[in-house]
Parts: C-alpha cells; structure tokens; sequence
C-alpha cells in the first residue's frame, strides 16, 4: 500500500520523536554514572532492574517515596537555570527515604514538557544523575513526555521516584522515643522546594527581577540565589545511624515547616518543645519575613527556616551525634527536647526567631 500524500505525521503535532532520542543518547553517560551494586544503571529497556542480595542485603523491608519540586520549577523555567533542580528532584524523595532509616536504592523521573529541548533537558537530567551519586541511588530509568497543547513551549514539569531498603528491624521511627530525649536540627541550604508559590508572590510584589543582586546575597542573582538546590541528608544521616546507633527519628522539614512534619515522627502522647532563639535562620528567610510581612507562626509552618532535618537523638549521646553528622559535612544545632503533649499543640515554641534584618 502506498504512502499517503501530504499525510500528517507526529512531528506534525508538535512531538518530535528524534529528539527524544538525541535525550537519550545525551543522558546515558549521566545514568552510567550513578551505577551501584544491585544495578548497572543503564537505560533504554522498558524496565529498570534491581538485584537486593547483590546490594548486601539480607532481609530487607522495601521504602517507597515520590515527590515533584513544585512552583520552583517556574523560576527555573523564568531564568533557564536548570541545572539545581535536578538536585532538588532527588533530594525530595532521598531525604524522605533516609527520616526512615531507609538507604536509596535506586531513582526514577518523569519529566513532561510542550516541546521537548534536549540539550536543556539534558541540563536537568545531569542534576538528577548528580543528586543519585551523592545519595548512593542508581538512576535506573524515566520517561520523558512532549504534551504540545497541554504546557506551552519552555514549560516543563518533573516528578520523581525512589526506593530505598533497611534491614527488617531498623527502620525509623523507633518505638524507644521519650520525654527528655534531644532534638537537634541540621542546616539546611536555602529555601530547598517549599513554600515557592508564596515565595514568588513576594518577589513579583518587591518588584525586583530575578536576575537583579539578591537583597540577601548581592553576589547573587535573585533568582539564582533562590534556586539553591535542596540539601542531600542520606549520606551524614545514615552515617549517624549506623555509627551512634542513637537516632530514635528523623523528621525531613518541607511543606508544613516545623509544626507539621515534626508531630509525624513522633508517639501520640509526644511533643517537642524548641527555642526559637537557637534557630539559625538563614538570610533569605529574614528577606522573605520582611517583604512579606509573613508572622512568625506561619513562617514556622511554611519554610524550613534554615534547619531541614529534625533528629531526636538519646540524650547522653549528642556529642557522639553530633561529632558524627558534622564529620560528615552538617552544621548541627541543639533546639529542644521532646516534652509530653499538650493537648494538640505537638510543637511548642519557646522565644522567637531572629529576623533582624
């Protein structure tokens, strides 16, 4: 049967089928990059394997966590900084992976765009190989989707997926939490990939553009300054658990801030007293407090302040905890302790933040 004259092809609807492949041989050296025992990390099968006794395990409890960047993605997207949010990507579900005591395994991404570029989509995917190194996971696989009509030419969104395993009997949570046990908070790197649809309200109401100095960073772009990647834990934390064997939890500070992702770690009958005073908050909080007129209170429940992961460790082993985390390259700041409840006030603050500007 003959060709159909002037008949309409994909290209034709705006999905261009080489440059989904030109990706693809773009990406493989990132993705071979991040292989690891229990994998190859090589792409273009309609599956990713992973093999758990070849990773060392012998009973292992599987962890799952998924997770997007966001309002983030449009300041990437108003900027055509792409590179960070890659790292973002995969720090969103690792961290999540690790406040379970769980060690990555391996990573997925699903990246869907209008028209697909691939040398700035390969711009993101080498984020994405980046965080899998620095968090021990393997890329094993993704999907890439061209949606002409649903996002316009230049937009773009992502999501990604992780899994990660700990031996039966490990994981966190520990059921020996108690009162008079320490909380004490790693630093994080910025504003990480919460909060950013009230972040980017506040820049489009201070009328600076994002590639103006950053108030908070003048040897900044605004933008670039705000696109600081999130901060990878899996490594410091991992290591705080295996070598202290004294972190009872783990809480990962994204939407909800403190007074939300705290009480999720925690036995019912538990709370945590922290003092707001000890809290080190990072310039571009005290800009965004500022410009926004944002309260204190929601502040707390919105960003991370300057602190992006909550451990509550024993008491009598913070300096061993400690020792641990920053040997592994964490600013680490006593905050609290875990108190009994009052009533539904799981997080109580004492004193306040220093927003001096």
């Amino acid at each position: 049967m003959g060709e159909r004259k002037n008949g309409l092809t994909y290209a034709d609807s705006g999905v261009d089928i080489d440059a989904g492949n030109r990706l693809v041989d773009l990406i493989k050296p990132m993705v071979r990059a991040t292989a690891r025992p229990g994998t190859e990390a090589e792409i273009g099968g309609f599956g990713g394997l992973f093999d758990l006794k070849a990773a060392g395990f012998k009973d292992p409890v599987l962890v799952a966590a998924t997770d997007g960047v966001g309002t983030k993605v449009k300041i990437a997207i108003d900027t055509g900084l792409h590179g960070g949010i890659g790292i973002d990507l995969v720090a969103m579900s690792v961290n999540d992976l690790v406040v379970q005591g769980a060690e990555p395994l391996f990573f997925l991404d699903y990246f869907a765009c209008g028209k697909l570029e691939p040398e700035a989509t390969a711009a993101i995917v080498a984020g994405i190989a980046e965080g899998c190194r620095e968090s021990g996971c393997a890329l094993i696989g993704g999907e890439t989707a061209e949606m002409p009509g649903l996002y316009k030419d230049g937009d773009y969104d992502l999501a990604g997926f992780a899994v990660g395993a700990a031996e039966r009997g490990t994981l966190l949570p520990r059921a020996d939490i108690r009162a008079g046990d320490a909380v004490i908070g790693l630093a994080s790197s910025g504003v990480h990939s919460n909060g950013f649809s009230l972040v980017r309200r506040i820049v489009e109401a201070s009328g600076l553009a994002l590639d103006a100095p950053a108030p908070f960073s003048p040897v900044m772009t605004l933008g670039g300054a705000l696109l600081a990647p999130t901060k990878l834990y899996v490594r410091s934390c991992l290591r705080a658990i295996r070598e202290t064997g004294a972190v009872k939890a783990l809480a990962h500070i994204t939407g909800g801030g403190f007074t939300d992702n705290i009480p999720r770690v925690l036995p019912k009958q538990l709370g945590v007293g922290i003092d707001l005073a000890r809290l080190p908050v990072l310039p571009v909080f005290k800009w965004l407090a500022k410009q926004g007129n944002i309260a204190e209170l929601e502040l707390l429940r919105t960003f991370n302040c300057g602190i992006g992961m909550i451990a509550v460790v024993e008491a009598d082993a913070v300096e061993a905890v400690t020792a641990v985390l920053a040997e592994a390259g964490e600013t680490v700041t006593s905050l609290g302790e875990v108190i009994p409840a009052e009533g539904e006030h799981r997080v109580v603050y004492n004193g306040h933040l220093d927003l001096s500007w």
